[in-house]
């Protein structure tokens, strides 16, 4: 199992738990961080459902002080970064070096080896990358790769250096960062991070299989995307919420950031080729075994449903 905490912030999603399901799965304990009103509701569903899962209650002023990046204030919601503040400062504060923060709407995990995309069923998949990266000096964040973005087809690399870290993110506690943005705070947070000289891994080896944005009610989808108008007729997304989504990126960092029309709607792209400098830094003391370490995982027929 992982050594360090894991967080997932909700909200209005009780009755799907979606990550909360697939970690109790895996034998994996955590952490689930909603808003005061709904703590009963929470607390009822993992109860219910049997889940390795902790309701903790949200200290609201985290949405008072949140940096959102626009002007609209309090008038929309602040989407997920104050609660994101939240986990990283409630870790610190129980002694933890590191943290995972991860989307509510995670179907499942995988591990990409020998062209297959196998779902996990042990915690070592996340044990293996806190190894990983706890060799290097200067790793600020990682995190798996989404499922449809790693092809089984096509030969990949592991890992990847110095790219965004999104939905599933291994958080080093003591960088001087905090989320930031009303939108893309996972972008803007890896882009804070490299242009500050700090490496990110983007593991290819172990995925993450997420809902598409905007697909499951709730969270942000409601708050968000789709609070000022809704899909128009033969629209598959609100194109207000993108629209905002993407140009918050040329108000954070314009430098490397431009709109564009991909995935049926408006979207951001970015260029990490300048951040391709930054080195990974091996400490010292990292050992390194020889041979291959599966860290206990392995192939087996299973019949058992998620």
């Amino acid at each position: 199992m992982g050594d360090f905490p894991i967080y997932i912030p909700s909200k209005s999603r009780s009755e799907h738990m979606m990550t909360s399901k697939y970690l109790t799965y895996m034998g994996v304990k955590h952490n689930v961080v909603v808003e005061p009103s709904q703590m009963d509701e929470y607390r009822k569903s993992i109860k219910s459902m049997d889940l390795l899962a902790t309701a903790v209650e949200l200290d609201m002023s985290y949405k008072e002080k949140y940096e959102l990046c626009d002007n609209h204030g309090l008038t929309k919601s602040t989407g997920p970064g104050p609660v994101r503040n939240f986990a990283w400062d409630h870790s610190k504060a129980n002694g933890h070096s590191w943290h995972w923060v991860m989307d509510d709407n995670i179907r499942s995990f995988r591990r990409l080896n020998k062209n297959e995309k196998v779902k996990v069923a042990s915690s070592s998949f996340f044990k293996a990358m806190e190894d990983f990266c706890l060799r290097y000096e200067n790793v600020s964040m990682a995190g798996p790769n989404y499922f449809m973005f790693a092809s089984a087809r096509n030969k990949q690399p592991p890992f990847i250096t110095n790219t965004r870290i999104y939905s599933c993110n291994f958080i080093r506690n003591d960088v001087p960062f905090r989320w930031r943005g009303r939108y893309n705070e996972d972008t803007i947070l890896s882009l804070d991070m490299l242009k500050a000289k700090w490496c990110t891994i983007q593991f290819n080896a172990f995925l993450q299989e997420k809902m598409p944005t905007q697909s499951l009610s709730g969270g942000n989808t409601s708050e968000l995307y789709q609070a000022d108008d809704k899909p128009q007729k033969g629209q598959k997304y609100s194109q207000t919420g993108t629209i905002d989504k993407s140009q918050m990126m040329l108000t954070t960092h314009p430098d490397v950031s431009k709109v564009v029309h991909r995935f049926g709607r408006i979207h951001h792209h970015v260029d990490y080729g300048p951040f391709k400098r930054n080195k990974l830094i091996r400490k010292k003391s990292a050992e390194i075994s020889p041979g291959t370490n599966n860290y206990g995982m392995g192939l087996v027929d299973t019949t058992q449903k998620q």
